[in-house]
């Protein structure tokens, strides 16, 4: 605020001297008998041009004329303005006459010497407005350009920190171990195992440059993950999927639905002895695309919003739908836990 100050009284002085120095070399140059007593008149026009739109401002400040304005103020705007330049034009000549500047010259009513000023000087205000207008449009863009980049830095960093979250390195050191295992009882799964964990990491990295990706390329990722943990859980998990094929094409946010999944793995089958069933639908349903994943296990709460990347999947669907997509974390029946998500179509 006090550097918005200083730059405001600098500009209005040195705006104003300009202006002085300005009108006396052109006057100098056109008129070589430039008297001393138009250098008291012209002091007199910038003193009160100075005080004058200093008031204006004050005025603009108060009654919340400044940029941007509605275009319903703009002629309210435009009023004051006139107003402002009138009473100028009146004050200023009522000065000179009663300082007796104008004693030399042919005399002529005060009323016609305050409009032959509004006609001469008046346009001055309207110059100090537009230029002051000008000042502040010029600011709002920049700070918008400025708040822009900070945004953009932001959903940058909200990316990055999502995508570190796709993939527990627990998970990929699990997977390793499983592999080891499969190296001398199964080798032709260990291969498999071995491009399933290079996709998803693959899969994993993409997705920092993706907005939005087809179902299907998700699903496939989520396919290999679980594949995976497969080799781990054995027979304690099972696998469902109700996938309508409509649904293959549409665009979704890349690796969420990885996410889902790894948390109903890890805090649902993982907690159980006897393992469970993961299950994942995606139907279009009252023009929303909607995803969710089903699994076995309880929801306790309070939960950890970090922990089930409640935050993080909040965050990126508000970021690229707004209040038009919805995410929910319920349990829908005795023993069964399902995490959804809707995206308009």
């Amino acid at each position: 605020m006090k550097n918005k100050s200083l730059v405001y009284w600098c500009c209005q002085v040195g705006g104003w001297l300009l202006y002085g120095i300005s009108v006396l070399l052109f006057t100098l140059a056109t008129d070589q008998s430039f008297m001393k007593i138009k250098y008291g008149r012209l002091c007199t026009g910038i003193f009160f041009g100075f005080l004058f739109t200093y008031l204006l401002r004050l005025f603009l400040i108060k009654n919340n004329f400044l940029p941007p304005i509605p275009k319903t103020k703009w002629w309210a705007l435009l009023g004051v303005v006139l107003v402002t330049a009138v009473l100028y034009s009146i004050t200023n000549s009522a000065f000179v006459e009663l300082t007796h500047l104008y004693i030399d010259e042919k005399k002529v009513s005060v009323e016609m010497r305050a409009f032959y000023n509004f006609v001469s000087d008046g346009p001055i205000i309207f110059a100090w407005v537009s230029f002051y207008y000008l000042w502040h449009y010029i600011e709002i863009n920049t700070n918008g350009n400025l708040d822009k980049v900070r945004l953009e830095t932001l959903v940058k960093d909200l990316e990055l920190k999502t995508i570190k979250s796709h993939i527990n390195p627990h998970f990929i050191f699990n997977a390793l171990n499983s592999i080891r295992a499969l190296v001398d009882e199964n080798p032709t799964q260990a291969r498999t195992a071995i491009t399933q964990l290079s996709n998803i990491l693959r899969s994993s990295m993409q997705a920092e440059t993706l907005e939005l990706a087809p179902l299907s390329r998700e699903l496939a990722i989520v396919k290999d993950y679980l594949a995976l943990e497969k080799v781990r859980f054995e027979e304690r998990l099972d696998i469902e999927y109700a996938i309508e094929k409509e649904t293959l094409n549409h665009l979704v946010p890349p690796m969420m639905l990885q996410t889902l999944v790894e948390n109903a793995l890890k805090h649902g089958i993982g907690k159980l002895k006897q393992g469970g069933l993961i299950k994942i639908t995606s139907e279009f349903n009252n023009g929303q695309h909607e995803m969710s994943v089903q699994n076995t296990g309880q929801l306790v709460e309070p939960f950890n919003e970090e922990g089930f990347g409640i935050s993080s999947t909040h965050s990126r669907l508000n970021l690229l739908y707004g209040k038009d997509a919805v995410f929910e974390l319920k349990e829908i029946e005795d023993g069964i836990v399902e995490a959804k998500v809707s995206i308009p179509l």
